[in-house]
């Protein structure tokens, strides 16, 4: 590990000047290092390639039904207030003889949370992702989340969550099969034990 100050400390310390704290204080003084490795952590994603993170997991199958990964929890941060928004991803394609090995899809919804977000783009993203490295018959993705930056401030609102969705090809054209996504992410996450 380096010795080295993260530029990101004196501005923390700065601000905190600038909100009336005395960055020096017991209880403050080690504040802009643990502000400065939380932010390098919750944007970390922007050392990540999605191209490179799926490339190595990629199959060819004859399958050419419905993949889902549903209930990916996420945290990110909002790039309006710098404040928490947190919540699950669904996630459906359909291969057209290629499928990612299932652990990837939550590891692309983590590279792209890990950013500095709006949920919108977030969703658009994984969605945009997928279509490009899979090329399959129909891409889906469901985002549902709190924000902070609603509940903490502005209208205040505690149980206030916000749905997103991109929608691809065959989930698109086909009613049914757009039906048939929307009714399984419904289920409760099922107990294996």
């Amino acid at each position: 590990m380096s010795d080295r100050t993260d530029p990101i400390e004196p501005l923390v310390a700065a601000m905190l000047k600038e909100l009336g704290e005395e960055p020096g204080r017991d209880g403050l003084a080690r504040t802009p290092v643990r502000v400065a490795k939380a932010l390098r952590f919750f944007t970390r994603g922007y050392e990540q390639d999605a191209q490179g993170l799926l490339n190595h997991a990629l199959f060819d199958v004859s399958y050419d039904e419905m993949v889902i990964v549903k209930d990916i929890d996420f945290y990110s941060l909002c790039e309006h207030h710098l404040l928490p928004f947190f919540g699950r991803v669904h996630v459906a394609y359909i291969p057209n003889g290629k499928v990612v090995g299932l652990s990837k899809v939550p590891r692309l919804v983590e590279m792209f949370s890990r950013r500095l977000q709006v949920q919108e783009r977030l969703t658009t993203q994984i969605a945009a992702t997928l279509q490009e490295v899979l090329a399959p018959r129909g891409v889906a993705v469901v985002v549902e989340a709190m924000h902070l930056c609603m509940m903490m401030r502005g209208v205040a609102q505690q149980n206030c969550s916000a749905v997103t969705s991109a929608i691809h090809g065959q989930f698109e054209k086909d009613s049914k099969t757009r039906a048939e996504f929307m009714e399984l992410i419904r289920h409760p996450k099922p107990t294996f034990a």
